[in-house]
């Protein structure tokens, strides 16, 4: 994308008067300017320079009068998905981002490019053509917290090439990054290989440290590449002017922890050597997604990381989050040893977070038709490369997966009524944005009392759409402070199920609801003395962190669905084999006990 296109020319501008503006502001360009009536192209050297002359240009210099329009050249045949929105402000909330590009269609790609600007640049792949064109049309020029966005096609190299979305195209991809996406990710053409969590260790040092990380000719950042067997990446051209710089290493844990060390011991010399600093901390940078689980209920995990170290750790608040900045900084104070220590076992924490993500996440993949991990935006850029593909051969899903088109399904989630506001937002435009980024019906039931410290929501949409929306749902409450900072969100969520087929949740002596919870790690529940409504179904109970809230429902259904087909399967037996009714019935008796029974086993077992 190194190819630009300069609009809104005055017929007398001549190539001289745009080598001259380039040259001005120190732009680099290659070959001629080829100018026709009122426009002009040129070639940059690759895509950084293209996007700093876009940035720089672009609305904001005047030629002979008018204001010139600099944007990517795109031929006509490669004008299809793919657009790039420039001037967003960059503490915008990627909620609210979510909610305009979803006006428009079906975002299938957004990914942050870095740039040298103030303001956030992001590459956005529609999902039709038709969708692409009518967001150029609304965004451009549009008005955002003072800012005019703007918006252009950039090439569709695939759509020119008729080539195919790879898997790897998936929602947010290096979306928010404060590090460049890394070598090696999905469709890079290196084999797929399954290795450790793919977590690099993101450190944040001071500025004036940098020059010592690195050395002379960069031999110190040599040397702890070659002792640590890691990759390193100092990001020294992002956020310019910044007090401090993201560092990335990637490795083994092993390799990670010993470059960790390595670093802190030359930033403390070089403290104590310049005299700049009494105290050098270690900080860590964590994805949000999992710094939850690494504080723990009550702040118990941290607080044993802090006892078992002899360290003071801090978490920088949720409020700090921006589209820029989707990490959290984990700031750990004491000797050099004592903070080596902690990092290790904050690193751990946070792996197997991402592990079980990818665990829950690879089984909703198996669960739910089509389902994009990566379009749901809920890992960490990094970390997106590693997530294992489907094994092969038949998964424990096929039953679910083997009907098709996806059900419609209601779920009702129970969250605390002083928060209805915040979701429903003013005027009703943050439920309206969820809504239609997630795809489902959402809406909020009247309080059953005056005093009703619950109040209840109805989500209906098909399963994916049941995923963004509780995603959004529980990410809302978090970010609104319902939880507090050392509180991981757990949310009452309801699913009706056939009355016939409850027995099956339960299972024989409460097996199956046994399996559910400790597969899940969510409080699976039948309530007892249930009256089947008019449909005759009654209620199943979840609660639950939001994984463990999903894999129960999407476990659940999948039981449903079986009994389904086996209910199917029966009927047309029964009409072939009517002499064998009596034994089938004896069957279906043994194998299924009476709702009742079933409930009593569950609450013996309690």
């Amino acid at each position: 994308m190194n190819k630009l296109y300069i609009g809104n020319l005055s017929e007398n501008v001549t190539p001289e008067d745009l080598e001259k503006v380039f040259q001005d502001s120190k732009i680099s360009f290659t070959g001629q300017f080829l100018v026709k009536t009122g426009y002009a192209f040129v070639d940059c050297p690759d895509d950084q320079w293209a996007m700093k002359a876009i940035e720089a240009f672009s609305g904001n210099v005047e030629l002979h009068g008018k204001r010139i329009e600099v944007e990517h050249s795109v031929p006509k045949k490669q004008r299809t998905r793919k657009i790039q929105i420039r001037n967003i402000p960059p503490h915008l909330q990627w909620e609210v981002l979510d909610g305009l590009l979803a006006q428009y269609g079906t975002v299938e790609n957004c990914e942050q490019v870095n740039t040298d600007s103030e303001t956030a640049v992001v590459n956005v792949t529609y999902e039709t053509r038709d969708q692409a064109r009518q967001a150029i049309q609304k965004l451009n020029g549009y008005q955002f917290e003072n800012n005019s966005l703007q918006v252009s096609y950039i090439p569709d190299d695939q759509s020119a090439q008729g080539g195919q979305q790879g898997p790897d195209n998936g929602r947010r991809a290096g979306y928010g990054s404060r590090g460049p996406p890394r070598q090696g990710s999905p469709g890079a053409g290196a084999p797929h290989k399954h290795q450790h969590a793919d977590i690099p260790l993101r450190l944040l040092v001071p500025t004036q440290y940098v020059g010592a990380i690195i050395g002379k000719e960069g031999a110190t950042i040599r040397n702890i590449t070659k002792q640590t067997q890691s990759k390193i990446d100092v990001h020294r051209k992002e956020n310019a002017g910044a007090a401090e710089k993201p560092i990335s290493v990637h490795s083994t844990p092993e390799g990670c922890s010993a470059a960790c060390k390595m670093i802190l011991d030359i930033m403390h010399q070089e403290a104590k050597d310049t005299k700049t600093a009494e105290e050098v901390p270690l900080k860590i940078l964590a994805h949000n997604n999992f710094v939850g689980r690494l504080i723990g209920k009550e702040g118990r995990n941290l607080k044993k990381v802090e006892q078992d170290t002899d360290t003071k750790i801090t978490i920088s608040p949720l409020q700090d989050l921006t589209l820029y900045n989707p990490e959290r900084t984990i700031t750990v104070k004491g000797p050099i040893e004592a903070c080596c220590q902690a990092e290790e076992e904050i690193m751990k924490k946070v792996r197997e977070a991402y592990e079980n993500d990818v665990a829950a996440m690879n089984l909703q993949a198996h669960l739910i038709p089509g389902l994009n991990l990566n379009a749901l935006g809920l890992f960490p850029p990094s970390s997106t490369s590693a997530i294992p593909p489907p094994p092969p051969g038949n998964s424990a899903a096929a039953p679910y997966g083997s009907f098709g088109t996806p059900e419609q399904e209601t779920v009702h989630v129970f969250i605390p009524a002083q928060a209805v506001g915040a979701i429903i937002g003013k005027k009703g435009q943050h439920i309206k944005q969820l809504s239609r980024f997630a795809g489902a019906s959402i809406k909020i039931a009247p309080p059953e009392a005056p005093d009703s410290k619950m109040r209840m929501v109805i989500i209906s949409g098909p399963p994916e759409a049941q995923f963004k929306a509780q995603g959004r749902l529980y990410g809302k409450l978090k970010e609104e402070n319902f939880f507090g900072p050392k509180e991981e969100v757990k949310l009452e969520t309801h699913i009706k199920v056939a009355a016939s087929a409850a027995g099956r949740v339960i299972g024989k002596g409460g097996k199956t609801v046994n399996e559910l919870q400790n597969l899940t790690a969510a409080e699976v529940v039948v309530p007892r003395e249930q009256t089947p409504d008019e449909n005759e179904q009654v209620i199943v109970k979840i609660i639950g962190h939001f994984y463990a809230s999903q894999l129960a429902q999407r476990k659940i259904r999948d039981i449903l669905t079986l009994v389904k087909q086996q209910q199917r399967g029966g009927s047309h037996r029964q009409h072939q084999h009517s002499q064998q009714q009596p034994e089938d019935e004896e069957a279906v008796s043994q194998s299924q006990p009476p709702l009742q029974e079933q409930e009593q086993q569950q609450e013996r077992r309690k």
